[in-house]
């Protein structure tokens, strides 16, 4: 306890002593001591119970009182009272300041912020920015249903995935059939989530630019160097003695520079691709050819193996998962050095199924792991040109699984390997009919 306040509790209960004393004193002299007693002691307790009913009017009030000028422990305690009270309502101003500029700095956003209860997924409140992005108004939409305030938007089997919902990279607006949103769900407590909406219409409209730039370019390319391979495939070195290493060369050169047209050709049309229909790819002869393809670039250089559980199949475009998976099998054995072995398995993964190409190559660093599927990023510069790459594989190989909606997973380590796993979910995964006649191989791209 305080000083102060121990002094004041001391002080009164000082005075209700003195009193009871004078009382009995009066008493004794007029031979009624018990009746004196009596009568004090129920003053006193009136006087404290009148000073509690004003202790409790003050407390409930909210005006701002003059302190008590008193110095009893009732003095004390509604001093104490007013002082927790300034404390509250200064505390309290303070936080709605701090509310007032966090929901400014919310409404400053040009992306879209709205606040959703987890339970009812209803909306609880949004910033100005989700007017023009979703259509969201003023009071009216508070408390809505956000699936059914949004359609045609389809965010009900978003919802329900919750802290495992993947963001939704295109979306139109369903205020505005001109903007294309960036949808992110972020579960920041127990009971909200948070929905942001970006508007990328500008940054797709520019990403299809670049795409359809570099498409018309390497169209426009192809030409030129089929003229210029055809010529140099006409020239011969007994033609134009010591020219040999140069043609040679200049052939060499042509044709990687055809590959890459070839390559950023494929990347524009699966970049303006959509998934289309699931036909029935038997991975027996995929994974028979992808075994005879490294064999044959690997010309006896490395022990190729191969590990099927012959139970799946996959569903989707057999030319493009072949144009895939030679991705990978073809880099495994460029960047692996002689001697070294190269596995490929199709195996069940839960409900899913994985095709993994694990080697014993050189191995690339964790640093440079996220960003193999960029196009053209490459570890090492002259170890890429050395063996013919474009820098475009991974990024077709990236493309060509989220047409499928399957993942690529990369684990390597320097000196030790690498491990590229094609992880496929149970919808493009179906158990394999060994009755169903084998179809034929699968032509390489």
């Amino acid at each position: 306890m305080q000083r102060h306040l121990r002094s004041a509790w001391l002080r009164t209960l000082a005075y209700s002593f003195l009193w009871l004393c004078l009382a009995a004193l009066v008493g004794a002299l007029a031979g009624q001591v018990w009746m004196a007693l009596a009568i004090v002691a129920i003053l006193t307790l009136g006087w404290h119970h009148w000073r509690l009913r004003g202790l409790i009017l003050r407390s409930l009030s909210r005006r701002r009182l003059p302190p008590a000028t008193g110095s009893s422990s009732w003095d004390a305690l509604e001093n104490l009272i007013a002082h927790n009270q300034r404390q509250t309502r200064a505390r309290k101003r303070r936080l709605l300041e701090m509310l007032q500029a966090y929901r400014a700095a919310a409404d400053a956003l040009p992306d879209a912020v709205v606040v959703v209860d987890r339970n009812t997924q209803r909306i609880e409140w949004f910033n100005q920015a989700a007017g023009p992005l979703l259509g969201l108004q003023g009071m009216a939409d508070r408390g809505k249903a956000l699936v059914q305030r949004l359609q045609p938007m389809p965010l009900a089997h978003w919802l329900t995935a919750g802290r495992h919902a993947e963001p939704i990279l295109d979306a139109t607006s369903p205020h505005d059939p001109n903007i294309r949103l960036h949808l992110r769900l972020v579960p920041y407590s127990d009971h909200r989530w948070l929905l942001v909406a970006r508007d990328v219409t500008k940054l797709l409209h520019l990403e299809r630019v670049r795409r359809d730039f570099v498409a018309n370019v390497s169209h426009e390319l192809r030409t030129p160097l089929t003229v210029v391979h055809g010529y140099l495939d006409m020239m011969e070195p007994e033609d134009f003695p010591g020219t040999g290493p140069m043609l040679e060369e200049m052939r060499k050169q042509s044709q990687r520079m055809t590959q890459l047209v070839e390559d950023l050709l494929t990347l524009s049309r699966l970049e303006a691709q959509s998934p289309g229909e699931l036909d029935t790819v038997s991975m027996a002869p995929v994974l028979a050819t992808l075994q005879r393809e490294a064999n044959a670039l690997s010309q006896g250089r490395h022990v190729v193996t191969l590990e099927d559980d012959g139970s799946v199949d996959l569903l989707g475009s057999v030319r493009e998962l072949h144009s895939a998976f030679s991705n990978l099998v073809s880099n495994a054995v460029r960047y692996t050095p002689e001697g070294g072995s190269i596995a490929i398995r199709l195996a069940r993964d839960g409900q899913g199924a994985t095709l993994s190409v694990r080697d014993t190559g050189y191995g690339i660093a964790s640093q440079h792991i996220p960003r193999l599927t960029e196009r053209f990023y490459r570890v090492s510069s002259s170890r890429s040109r050395e063996s013919g790459g474009t820098g475009l594989g991974l990024s077709i190989v990236k493309h060509i699984l989220g047409l499928h909606n399957a993942h690529l997973v990369i684990h390597s380590e320097v000196g030790k390997g690498s491990e590229f796993s094609c992880r496929f979910d149970a919808s493009h995964v179906t158990v394999r009919n060994d009755t169903d006649s084998v179809p034929k191989e699968p032509a390489t791209p």
